[in-house]
């Protein structure tokens, strides 16, 4: 795909502002695998790659909330991320926001890949959390997505009221028009009861948010690194029952996880409700395909 035909000089200005004068893209490729933007690679003339994901112009609201959730991981020092080097927006016929990151190139694997990315992400999840909800303990500094979906993070000082009012809620109000009115009461009764069903941390963590394995990509070092953020500050198990949503992890990921931060008691009980937020937001972004799985884990909790 040659440069003047899919973008105009706003993205070849935007490189010279971040690598110098003498920077020229000279060929951009499409890379196949998102459900939310397009990306692409770009080649300069110098050889090297970039990684760009476009959206809508109006969309570039998903790029700055996703960078600051990368710099929010970045600051806790415990895994990598991807840098990012700019978000702007694309003025010519095709009128897209992008992000510009550096481009990784899949190494092989460390021999205690699993055993190291748990440790690490043991770290993350122990790490201060002061910097990121202002004014609480749950939340994060902005509201930002879950693929495509908005994903609210206001503050609060529970993790179960944060749970029932910032994630089940708003996700059961968007997935309503699926249910019979029995089937809603249910939902209400789950909520009122939401306090019974989940138990506090010990403390808050950083959470990715979206945790399952689209989202840990092999960096340049053979490490696990992150990509696509949803981050906030919740309970740990929250992202662990992510990881065991769309297929689990290798055992020694969970083993090793547990040598440096256990999980409390009855995690497998509370497991499937956490999961509940991300069918519910998969229902909603991909349709009936995953009501069968809402309704089972309702029932499960609700009989």
């Amino acid at each position: 795909m040659q440069t003047n035909t899919f973008f105009s000089t706003s993205l070849e200005k935007t490189l010279v502002s971040i690598l110098g004068n003498s920077v020229k893209i000279i060929d951009i490729n499409r890379i196949t695998g998102g459900d939310i933007n397009d990306a692409f690679e770009l080649t300069l003339n110098d050889g090297s790659q970039l990684f760009m994901k476009c959206n809508k112009k109006d969309n570039i609201s998903f790029f700055h909330t996703e960078a600051a959730g990368l710099k929010a991981i970045a600051q806790t020092n415990t895994i990598r991320t991807p840098h990012i080097l700019s978000i702007g927006t694309e003025d010519s016929s095709v009128g897209c926001s992008f992000m510009l990151l550096e481009f990784i190139k899949e190494k092989r694997r460390i021999s205690n890949y699993w055993e190291t990315f748990a440790h690490q992400l043991a770290a993350m999840h122990q790490a201060p959390i002061e910097n990121f909800v202002p004014a609480g303990s749950y939340g994060f500094m902005e509201n930002n997505y879950i693929g495509a979906s908005p994903q609210i993070n206001s503050a609060h000082q529970s993790w179960t009221s944060f749970f029932r009012d910032c994630r089940l809620e708003p996700q059961l109000k968007a997935a309503e028009h699926y249910f019979h009115a029995n089937d809603l009461k249910k939902f209400i009764r789950l909520l009122d009861q939401t306090d019974y069903f989940l138990k506090e941390p010990e403390h808050p963590s950083l959470l990715h948010g979206d945790l399952w394995s689209g989202n840990v990509i092999t960096g340049n070092d053979g490490r696990a690194w992150l990509i696509d953020p949803a981050v906030y500050v919740g309970h740990a198990e929250a992202d662990i029952a992510m990881t065991e949503l769309f297929g689990r992890f290798p055992q020694t990921f969970y083993e090793a996880y547990q040598e440096v931060s256990p999980l409390q008691p009855e995690y497998e009980r509370r497991r499937d409700l956490y999961n509940l937020y991300h069918l519910l937001n998969h229902l909603n972004l991909f349709g009936a395909a995953y009501l069968a799985s809402v309704k089972r884990i309702l029932g499960k909790y609700i009989p």
